[in-house]
């Protein structure tokens, strides 16, 4: 049986559920992994981290049209939908991307 994943059309994308998605630390430190690698093994995006709590955290991003995850094996691989959310929202990854963390 091969796992399938939803992910929205480009047009679907709404503004308000990628900047929920990206509003979470953690998150943000996987966008931000996934900014420097072309894809990742989903749980190489959560060291320490408990495989359920990857799993949430990859599928918000997921649903919000951040990422893309395929599934290879028993291996998810996920990528960062960077064409999308430029064509959408020019300029916005890139501000994310090197704004400072609230520490």
């Amino acid at each position: 049986m091969v796992r399938t994943y939803a992910h929205p059309d480009p047009e679907d994308v709404s503004l308000a559920r990628v900047l929920f998605a990206l509003s979470d630390p953690v998150r943000l430190s996987m966008v931000r992994i996934l900014a420097d690698r072309e894809a990742v093994n989903s749980l190489d995006l959560g060291p320490g981290m408990a495989k359920s709590t990857v799993t949430h955290h990859t599928r918000i991003l997921r649903e919000a049209g951040v990422t893309r995850t395929r599934p290879d094996g028993r291996n998810c691989w996920i990528s960062l939908r960077r064409e999308v959310l430029d064509a959408k929202f020019p300029g916005l990854l890139d501000v994310v991307l090197t704004a400072e963390t609230e520490t």
